[in-house]
């Protein structure tokens, strides 16, 4: 399942960063293969400076070894080895007007000392983080997160989006982070789903990834906007930073396992603003989108 699964990640970041540099027209991925001195290595691959993309990473990684003792009595096991492999994406438009968009497809797999799987399961999901809200945008991102789940479980969307505003969601600010998607994880082998149906369903989430987002980019990415727009752009990424750096496990997994920090960090845009107990017009435009963030809506 591992090396299925890494395979499909390594083709996934090639259609999608293939995608992206067309749209951008201007700059193009940087590649970087790192080797990670535990076990294991990645890909990273950025773009930076774009004619759309102010910042973006599309990166894969498959790491191995012991488990950490930090992640040990996170996990509640003892002392074992692990494997952890996926695909994180998190792309920063330079146009307000277009929105931030994160993904992340993974597997995990833990094993006792005779090297026999003891634990595995997959993860992931996508959501997206407008700036300004066009209500069409979010409705066709949900609308192909909707689908994609229900060629699997008519349950699975309903679960997956509560689950996602629930986790993507700044508590210190009592404010979402954005309008949502999917997130699921621990989906483990039981009566109902092989870890074989599971691949299915995750890869069939990551291949609609690019159909979910780029139809927003395109509409987005030449709209005009003013310097205050931009402002508001930045103060709102502001949020983004500090969802990333105080709640995400992602970025905790990656710090307690001795991870690459340039490729853990790469979801930081890099320009971002945070003033002093900021708070949007009444009846603008950018309140409108605090209200949504303030009470997660359903889109489909």
């Amino acid at each position: 399942m591992k090396d299925l699964f890494y395979n499909y990640i390594e083709n996934l970041q090639d259609s999608i960063t293939s995608k992206l540099e067309e749209i951008d027209g201007s700059a193009s991925f940087k590649e970087d293969i790192w080797k990670r001195p535990e076990g294991g290595g990645g890909r990273t691959r950025v773009i930076e400076n774009g004619a759309v993309f102010e910042k973006g990473g599309v990166n894969i990684s498959g790491v191995h070894g012991k488990l950490p003792a930090s992640m040990q009595a996170y996990f509640k096991v003892g002392d074992v080895d692990f494997f952890a492999c996926g695909l994180s994406l998190v792309l920063h438009p330079k146009n307000p007007m277009a929105p931030t968009v994160h993904a992340n497809w993974r597997y995990f797999e833990m094993y006792n000392e005779q090297g026999d799987i003891i634990d595995q399961w997959f993860g992931g999901g996508q959501d997206l983080t407008p700036y300004y809200l066009f209500e069409d945008d979010a409705i066709h991102f949900h609308e192909i997160c909707k689908n994609a789940c229900d060629a699997h479980n008519p349950d699975f969307y309903t679960t997956y989006k509560e689950r996602c505003d629930d986790y993507f969601h700044n508590s210190h600010r009592n404010e979402a982070r954005g309008i949502g998607g999917l997130f699921f994880d621990y989906c483990k082998s039981t009566d109902s789903m092989s870890m074989e149906q599971w691949f299915d369903f995750v890869t069939e989430v990551g291949d609609s990834f690019l159909e979910a987002y780029v139809p927003i980019l395109e509409k987005r990415i030449h709209l005009p906007y003013t310097p205050e727009e931009r402002t508001w752009q930045e103060i709102r990424r502001g949020r983004y930073v500090e969802f990333n750096l105080v709640h995400d496990k992602g970025t905790l997994f990656g710090l307690k396992t001795n991870g690459r920090i340039e490729s853990i960090l790469m979801s930081l845009p890099p320009h971002v603003q945070w003033v002093y107990d900021h708070h949007p017009k009444p009846n603008s435009r950018e309140e409108q989108l605090m209200r949504v963030l303030k009470a997660p809506k359903n889109w489909v």
